[in-house]
């Protein structure tokens, strides 16, 4: 008896009776003589990506146990989207059935004509979803991380890579969570530029910390001025890796914590338009550790500005960024623990930017040295 092997389809249409299109091609897929124990997920309607004057999307993910190999399998999805009028036209184009081998047990297949794992599924939460929904400890094998984690970095959104754009990486968390280490590691890993934040040269930052709250306004302008030379996309080029060590929407974070009512409208006056005009990352690593274990970091590197820094004021800024990425819909974020990541070790910190490729354009990874616009 042939070996049998589980395997997941992504089933999507977007043309005519869409649901009779998913139903058809579950029902075609059961009636297959080398496909067993058909099981489907809940049908989710989605946005196109792409263009956005597409109709909406049904999408589903169904679980096979099949006999055959991949590429036949993959044969077999071609002649169900043939039989129910699907054609290939142009990419993003609209679709009466989209039938997608997205795994194939634990193998790794890198053909022209057929790569499995799926080389999107990790960006799109309509997949990941239906893929907990049938096993949420199911794990990625390239990836390794399992479903319910790769769903959670994209809460809800889904997303295309793209070129055109700037390949931010904004690294992000709570003072002392490490991240200019980390950023400086990622930047010399992948030979690309790093923009870290001016504290060093901010006139007015150690009087705010040493409480001259009257200083606080011209502290978060000299930073928010800064930013927006650092990240205005004349500053950037298209399709280049770019590392910072803060995200940006952090900015009105401290602004709440460190401004007085009155400084603070004024403020946000000046911060809406300028915010506008910044490029978004394409990936935000978010790094979480205790407050406590922040501040006993932030006496051992021993700036002086940083000193007055309290335990109570890292335990808000801490809350302000849970809530920050509960709510962030701009593009994934991956949540990494400070704790379990060792700095000094090569082998981690390639293994992470490795990682990290998987979620930036295909053409900023091949390109070497960028170097930012002067």
């Amino acid at each position: 008896m042939a070996q049998s092997t589980t395997a997941y389809v992504g089933l999507g249409s977007n043309l005519g009776d869409r649901a009779r299109y998913i139903a058809d091609a579950v029902r075609m897929l059961s009636e297959q003589p080398a496909l067993r124990s058909v099981e489907t997920g809940d049908v989710l309607e989605t946005k196109p990506l792409g263009r956005g004057d597409h109709h909406p999307y049904l999408n589903a993910v169904a679980r096979v146990r099949t006999t055959l190999a991949p590429e036949d399998l993959l044969r077999t999805l071609q002649r169900i989207e043939k039989g129910l009028g699907r054609t290939r036209p142009e990419k993003w184009a609209p679709r009466t059935i989209d039938l997608d081998l997205l795994l194939f047990g634990e193998d790794i297949i890198d053909l022209p004509h057929l790569k499995v794992p799926h080389p999107r599924m990790h960006l799109r939460s309509f997949v990941l979803i239906g893929l907990c929904r049938l096993d949420p400890t199911l794990r990625h094998p390239v990836l390794e991380a399992t479903v319910r984690e790769l769903a959670e970095r994209l809460n809800g959104g889904d997303f295309a890579l793209d070129a055109r754009v700037p390949q931010l990486v904004s690294i992000a968390g709570n003072i002392g969570a490490g991240k200019t280490t980390l950023a400086n590691k990622l930047s010399a890993r992948f030979g690309c530029p790093l923009l870290l934040e001016p504290y060093d040269t901010n006139p007015f930052m150690p009087d705010v910390y040493a409480g001259r709250k009257e200083l606080a306004l011209d502290s978060q302008l000299y930073f928010l001025t800064s930013r927006i030379d650092q990240l205005s996309p004349d500053s950037l080029s298209a399709g280049q890796i770019v590392l910072t060590d803060y995200v940006f929407d952090k900015e009105m974070i401290y602004a709440r914590r460190l401004l007085d009512e009155r400084q603070l409208e004024l403020y946000e006056k000046t911060y809406a338009p300028l915010a506008a005009r910044v490029a978004e990352p394409v990936l935000v690593l978010y790094l979480r550790d205790s407050a406590e274990e922040c501040l006993q970091r932030i006496h051992d590197r021993n700036r002086p500005y940083e000193q007055q820094i309290t335990l109570d004021f890292l335990k808000d800024l801490a809350g302000d960024y849970e809530t920050l990425f509960d709510n962030w819909k701009n593009c994934p974020v991956i949540r990494l623990n400070t704790p379990n990541l060792d700095y000094g070790d090569g082998n981690t910190i390639a293994r992470l930017a490795d990682h990290l490729r998987h979620y930036l354009s295909t053409e900023s990874v091949a390109c070497s040295s960028p170097q930012v616009k002067s």
